[in-house]
C-alpha cells in the first residue's frame, strides 16, 4: 500500500466534500505503524437517524483500480455534490473508507469496520448505510453475466448491463424498500438479492462492517466478479468503464436518496 498516494486521495476527496458544502471530519486509524484515514462528508437534517453512504479508496496493489473502486468514488462524491445544498429531512455521512482490499479486508482494521464501530460505540441511530462497490463495468453481450451458482440463471439476467442490490436477510427491507424507490425513480436496470453470506460475495464489502455492527446495509454493485474480468487485475482501467451508465446510474441513486 503506498501510503502517500492513499494520502492524496484523501486529500482530494477532502477537498470534493467541502466545495459539495459539507462539513468534513477526517477519522484517522492506524494499521501496521501507519496512519490511515476515513473522509467523512456531513450534510445535517432535523430527523436523529443518520444515512451512511460509503465507499472505500484503496485498490488492490498493482491495479489501476478503477472499477474497484474508483467508480465508487466517483459516485459518492458526485452524490455529495448533488445533495449538498439540496434540503433534506434526513442527515447523510458520505463517507470515503481507506483499507478495504486484502490483505486488510476481513479484518478488525478495515476502514468500514471502525467507522461503523465508532457509530455504534457513540449510540448513533443509523436509518441504513450504502455501500457503492464496482459501478461502472457493462455488457450488453448475452452470456456476460455469471452467477455463483447455476440456478440463479432461472431468476436473474444473462446479461450484464444491470446494477445490482445486495442485502442480507437483516436488510432485506431497507434493500427491497430501495429497489422499488430507485426503479419508480430511474428506468436502469436493476436487480436485487437478500440472502445469508454463504453465497460468495455477497459480503465482500464495506456493507459488511455495518452488518456486524447490527445496522441495515445493502451493497450496490455491477457484481464485480461475477461479470468484470479485469477484477483484481492490471486491465482494470478507466476504458474499461461505461460512463454514460454510471452517469444515469447517479442520477437514480440520487433521486432514491432524496426520497428516503
Amino acid at each position: 500500500m503506498d501510503i502517500r498516494k492513499l494520502d492524496n486521495a484523501a486529500g482530494y476527496i477532502e477537498e470534493k466534500f467541502l466545495s459539495s458544502g459539507l462539513s468534513v471530519e477526517r477519522q484517522p486509524f492506524t494499521y501496521r505503524g501507519n496512519t490511515y484515514w476515513n473522509i467523512i462528508g456531513k450534510k445535517e437534517g432535523p430527523d436523529k437517524a443518520v444515512l451512511v453512504v460509503g465507499a472505500h479508496y484503496d485498490t488492490v496493489i498493482g491495479t489501476p483500480g478503477a472499477d474497484d473502486n474508483a467508480s465508487g468514488i466517483a459516485a459518492l462524491l458526485e452524490l455529495a455534490r448533488l445533495s449538498g445544498n439540496a434540503p433534506g429531512k434526513r442527515p447523510v455521512r458520505f463517507v470515503a473508507f481507506c483499507l478495504e482490499e486484502p490483505p486488510v479486508f476481513f479484518t478488525s482494521r478495515m476502514g468500514s469496520l471502525v467507522y461503523a464501530n465508532s457509530l455504534r460505540d457513540r449510540k448513533v441511530q443509523v436509518f441504513g448505510m450504502i455501500s457503492l462497490e464496482m459501478l461502472g463495468y457493462y455488457s450488453e453481450e448475452k452470456d456476460s453475466q455469471y452467477y455463483p451458482l447455476p440456478v440463479f440463471r432461472m431468476f436473474y439476467p444473462n446479461t450484464g448491463n444491470f446494477i445490482a442490490f445486495v442485502g442480507n436477510l437483516s436488510s432485506r427491507h431497507f434493500a427491497n424498500d430501495f429497489k422499488r424507490v430507485f426503479k419508480g425513480a430511474s428506468p436502469f436496470p436493476a436487480e436485487s438479492l437478500n440472502s445469508p453470506s454463504i453465497i460468495p460475495g455477497v459480503d465482500f464489502s464495506d456493507h459488511r462492517s455495518f452488518w456486524k455492527n447490527g445496522y441495515r446495509a445493502i451493497m450496490i454493485t455491477d457484481t464485480a466478479f461475477y461479470r468484470n474480468p479485469n477484477y483484481h487485475a492490471p486491465g482494470d482501467t478507466l476504458d474499461t468503464l461505461d460512463f454514460k451508465k454510471m452517469t444515469a446510474l447517479v442520477s437514480g441513486l440520487h433521486k432514491t436518496m432524496s426520497s428516503l
